[in-house]
């Protein structure tokens, strides 16, 4: 049941993971917070609201940039709770004036959510509007320094935004798991 739940919202945590933004005088800094989330994440969330509140689950992600001129990035993962483990994966990149538009697990059309919208706020923080059927909510992903990401999933009721999902991500990449000391 939890895993079914976590289908259906957690697209907006790992989407929220991506970025947006739409000016040329913003792209060097578009470019900077996409860059800032290559490597490897891990981290824990939380379900903080609804039906499925208390629920803790871990990720694990992989963020990469596209080559060329594109500005945006991937985030391949997944997510678990407890035995259940789901396959995670969200795009987006800009689309000339439109602002930047992507999907987590292939959209609305498939099994996940549209990417309708969003900022780069700065070079530490992504805004995004997210979208499936009458479902509307905001993807916040802040990194406050170069080893952390925290990402907050928030949805429409009624005229109010409700945060239901919190996540707090590491990078791990390039850092040392294990070591001897010497004497």
């Amino acid at each position: 049941m939890k895993s079914v739940f976590l289908s259906a919202v957690m697209p907006l945590a790992l989407a929220a993971s991506v970025a947006v933004g739409s000016s040329a005088f913003g792209a060097d800094r578009d470019k900077q917070f996409f860059q800032s989330v290559e490597g490897q994440w891990i981290g824990r969330g939380e379900i903080v609201a609804g039906k499925y509140k208390g629920t803790k689950f871990n990720c694990n992600f992989k963020g990469s940039t596209p080559e060329g001129s594109k500005v945006g990035m991937t985030l391949d993962g997944d997510c678990r709770v407890g035995v259940f483990s789901q396959k995670m994966g969200a795009t987006v990149e800009r689309k000339g004036r439109d602002g930047y538009k992507g999907s987590f697990m292939g959209g609305s059309s498939g099994a996940g959510l549209d990417i309708i919208s969003g900022n780069v706020v700065d070079n530490r923080k992504v805004v995004f509007a997210i979208n499936r059927n009458q479902l509307r909510g905001v993807m916040q992903a802040r990194i406050p320094n170069e080893n952390s990401m925290i990402v907050t999933v928030s949805v429409k009721v009624d005229e109010q935004m409700v945060p239901v999902i919190g996540m707090n991500l590491k990078r791990v990449d390039d850092v040392a798991v294990g070591a001897i000391a010497r004497n």
